[in-house]
Order: C-alpha cells, then sequence, then structure tokens
C-alpha cells in the first residue's frame, strides 16, 4: 500500500503525524519537496523557446530540447556516455523530476543566460501588459 500526501496546512501535518504512528513496522518514509508547478513548466518552455527562436549559438539554431538539455547541463554538470559516431551523448537529465525550488534555479540561470546574449524572455502577452 502506498500513501501520499502534500503537508501544506496544520490539519495535513496531523494527518501525517497520524499515518506514521499506525504505520506497520517495516513501512519506509520518504519525504520530499514536490515537483515543479504547471505555471513554473510553462514559463521554462516559453523561455527556452525565446532562446531557441532568438539566439544563434555558434553558427547554429538549437530547438528547445536541446536548450532545456543545454541549461540542465549548467544547473547539475552531467554524466555522458560514448555515442557511436565517437562523440558524447549527455544522460540523465529531466527537469520532471526537479523541485520547486531547484526549478526556480534552472529559470535564474535561463534568465541570466539571456541577459549576458541579449534574448529577450518576455512573451508577447508580458510585453503588453508592462507597456
Amino acid at each position: 500500500m502506498r500513501w501520499q500526501l502534500t503537508i501544506n496546512s496544520h490539519k495535513a501535518r496531523q494527518t501525517a503525524l497520524e499515518w506514521i504512528s499506525k504505520a506497520p513496522w517495516g513501512y519506509r518514509l520518504t519525504l520530499q519537496e514536490t515537483k515543479r508547478t504547471v505555471p513554473q513548466n510553462d514559463r521554462m518552455w516559453a523561455m527556452l523557446s525565446a532562446v531557441s527562436t532568438q539566439l544563434v549559438w555558434h553558427g547554429q539554431r538549437y530547438d528547445t530540447d536541446a536548450w532545456k538539455d543545454f541549461f540542465m547541463h549548467m544547473l547539475h554538470g552531467g554524466r555522458f556516455m560514448p555515442a557511436e559516431d565517437g562523440g558524447m551523448v549527455p544522460i540523465g537529465r529531466h527537469t520532471s523530476k526537479l523541485g520547486k525550488q531547484e526549478h526556480s534555479l534552472l529559470q535564474e540561470i535561463i534568465e541570466g543566460f539571456a541577459e549576458r546574449h541579449g534574448v529577450d524572455l518576455m512573451a508577447p502577452n508580458e510585453k503588453d501588459q508592462a507597456a
């Protein structure tokens, strides 16, 4: 059996304590930060889209997935494995596994990069609201 609870109120915290006190021996407790929010995810993809459409990087344009890998490498470094053609392939990077705080840090990395390279991250509707 698996139970899941987000601690977001005193009642939820009390429920968690009750579950722990009633859990049979041998059960395991895991506490982890909740994953990114839908607005965080939407903003990240808008930022990646802005970078991919506005920036030519070392003479080439890259799609949003390539930029996501690029920024995940900036956030975590990464591991590589040899490709069949002799190059290297990045492995083990998934934004879906980031918690809210880590996802915010990833967005800060993208913002800093965009600023250094003249990429405007404001979506068209954000520009209209700012005017």
